[in-house]
């Protein structure tokens, strides 16, 4: 197959005023707390393991704090949580208190969760961030940036590889053992997870997986964004050895960090009387893409409506978003075709 970069000259302009909070400083914490910093902006740090949390804020020459009755949301307008789920009671007290927040979490309870908190944030003149990872995240940014090669679109589906952090592997693990969402048809439906194979190829040199319905948030997510899309699916790559052992406690510890991971869209639809479908996608390491998205948002949600916000819906800037992430490092590709 023939691919192509998907990259364009301009990026996000960051308008952070302040400097902002990363709770959590695991795989995906760390790295958005370097790529803010990265861009000139300052953060403070908070890890549950106060050894890290001091090594962190060293190397980062950043301030740190161990309760967030420390903060001010007039000093720091915005908290990333890059935590375990669940982060949405964390989060509700972030925007009772008046902080924007950026949420990393892939959980389908969790993000449900977040979705809800959409009136008290807007009563309260914040921004909450839902899904800003992989997956659901990019994959937003990715349906976003397609949208433009059709006149109506009517099926997104997602297709995911790899994992990020010991905590994102543990919900792999269980993602495998739940009922999967689906929209369709416009009606939610319920699928066991580790059923429906299909092969999905994704970008070198992750090449071709067998994916597999699981948990997985994404349909939620991109509902919310692209209500018009009357199909939406995802699935995640697993072996039999993960198929067989999903609803056991994983066998053995997950590692520190996975290898390249890789996010799959494919967006169906109609351009005039032609018949269309897209594919984009990224290969590389779960946390990186996490922590580049998460970054890129928390540069500037100040700048965006109150209220609970998904990446990709159309009153976000998601081109220069996209811009940015690739910018700090996540290459997007485009399939073109085959060699032939």
């Amino acid at each position: 197959t023939r691919t192509r970069w998907m990259a364009r000259t301009h990026a996000a302009s960051v308008v952070m005023q302040g400097s902002v909070a990363v709770v959590g400083l695991g795989v995906v914490g760390s790295r958005v707390a370097r790529q803010l910093t990265s861009s000139s902006i300052s953060v403070v740090v908070h890890d549950r393991r106060s050894e890290v949390q001091i090594g962190a804020a060293r190397s980062l020459k950043a301030e740190s704090f161990n309760e967030l009755s420390a903060l001010d949301p007039a000093k720091t307008p915005v908290v990333v949580l890059a935590i375990p789920a669940p982060q949405g009671v964390m989060a509700r007290v972030l925007v009772e208190a008046g902080f924007h927040v950026v949420c990393t979490t892939d959980d389908v309870d969790d993000i449900t969760a977040l979705l809800a908190l959409d009136d008290l944030a807007r009563s309260r003149s914040v921004s909450v961030v839902v899904g800003a990872s992989a997956s659901p995240g990019l994959s937003g940014l990715l349906v976003s940036e397609l949208l433009t090669r059709f006149d109506e679109i009517d099926e997104i589906h997602v297709g995911v590889h790899g994992t990020g952090g010991p905590s994102c592997a543990r919900q792999h693990h269980r993602a495998l053992a739940g009922e999967a969402p689906g929209w369709h048809d416009n009606e939610w439906i319920r699928r066991p997870g580790g059923s429906g194979r299909e092969l999905l190829w994704f970008p070198e040199p992750i090449g071709g997986r067998d994916c597999y319905r699981a948990e997985l948030a994404d349909p939620i997510v991109l509902h919310t964004a692209f209500p018009a899309a009357t199909r939406i699916s995802a699935r995640v790559s697993a072996t039999r050895r993960d198929r067989l052992t999903a609803r056991l406690p994983m066998m053995s510890p997950p590692h520190a960090e996975g290898g390249v991971g890789g996010v799959r869209v494919e967006v169906r639809g109609s351009l005039g009387r032609e018949r269309r479908t897209e594919v984009a996608g990224v290969a590389e390491r779960v946390g990186i893409i996490a922590g580049a998205v998460a970054a890129s948002a928390a540069s500037v949600v100040v700048s965006w409506r109150p209220g609970a916000i998904v990446l990709g819906q159309n009153d976000l800037p998601n081109r220069e978003i996209l811009d940015d992430v690739i910018r700090r490092g996540v290459p997007v590709l485009e399939y073109v075709g085959s060699g032939g």
